[in-house]
């Protein structure tokens, strides 16, 4: 993002995290420009933050679609091959090593 592109106000992500907030403040140190968000109280550089859609564009699909996956889902683990995997295993959890 360029400098001029962020305002207080703004929602952006710094995507080597994923951190999304808003910018709460924008200041300049050592040559560079930082934005604070509000989700961290952390200052990130402007250039290296996106600007971040908005919560509605984020959800993809329907209610059916969510209720469609969930049937395929408790298909699957029903199915006997499932089942039979699970009866050979003591739950244990142990990582062998």
């Amino acid at each position: 993002m360029e400098t001029g592109e962020a305002s207080v106000g703004m929602r952006v992500r710094y995507p080597r995290t994923g951190t999304s907030g808003t910018i709460v403040a924008l200041t300049v140190e050592g040559g560079e420009n930082f934005a604070e968000l509000d989700s961290t109280h952390l200052l990130y550089r402007v250039d290296q933050l996106v600007p971040a859609g908005s919560m509605v564009e984020k959800r993809s699909g329907t209610l059916d679609d969510t209720i469609e996956k969930v049937k395929k889902e408790r298909e699957f683990y029903s199915l006997t091959g499932y089942q039979e995997a699970i009866s050979h295993t003591d739950q244990s959890c142990e990582g062998g090593g």
